[in-house]
């Protein structure tokens, strides 16, 4: 199991998310709270997915980031990755680690 917690920026429309896997070991359950009424109908998509077509770009790829394109307006949302990290993680297939995007005023 993997829970994130996504503070978007600016937007302010926090999510949380939990992701597990099943027994089969290659369907990863999603319980996704969103403020953001984007995110909310993306999620309710996606009750489940592939965790080894998440994270890949072969095939038809990443039913998260396909579900992001039809329902998220804002490409740079961070909520779809932070998602599929989280599904990496429930897996098996990636470790834990916090991820950070600083912006700093350029010279």
């Amino acid at each position: 199991m993997a829970r994130v917690t996504v503070d978007p920026g600016v937007c302010g429309l926090r999510t949380e998310a939990v992701t597990e896997m099943e027994e089969d070991g290659m369907t990863c359950r999603l319980a996704v709270d969103s403020a953001c009424p984007h995110v909310v109908k993306m999620a309710e998509n996606l009750p489940t997915v592939n965790a080894f077509t998440e994270i890949s770009h072969t095939g038809e790829g990443s039913a998260i980031l396909r579900a992001s394109i039809e329902h998220c307006p804002h490409p740079a949302c961070p909520v779809p990755s932070a998602l599929v990290k989280a599904v990496e993680v429930a897996s098996g297939l990636a470790l834990p680690a916090d991820v950070t995007i600083r912006f700093e005023e350029a010279e």
